[in-house]
């Protein structure tokens, strides 16, 4: 049994950006989890409409 584990999950989530608006896109949280509780979020990124992926510290939640 490993004790400390990388784990990916994607979840739905509302973006707001300047040139599209509101935008609901497939965000992708990388965390190292300890037993099974997640420790740190190493990276998150979503993707776009166009299918690239970016990194999310380019769009905010709110207005």
């Amino acid at each position: 049994m490993k004790l400390i584990t990388v784990e990916r999950k994607t979840k739905k989530e509302k973006r707001y950006t300047k040139k599209m608006g509101i935008l609901y896109t497939n965000v992708t949280y990388i965390k190292k989890t300890l037993l099974g509780i997640p420790i740190k979020t190493l990276h998150k990124y979503r993707e776009t409409y166009y299918g690239k992926t970016k990194d999310c510290h380019k769009c905010v939640l709110a207005r």
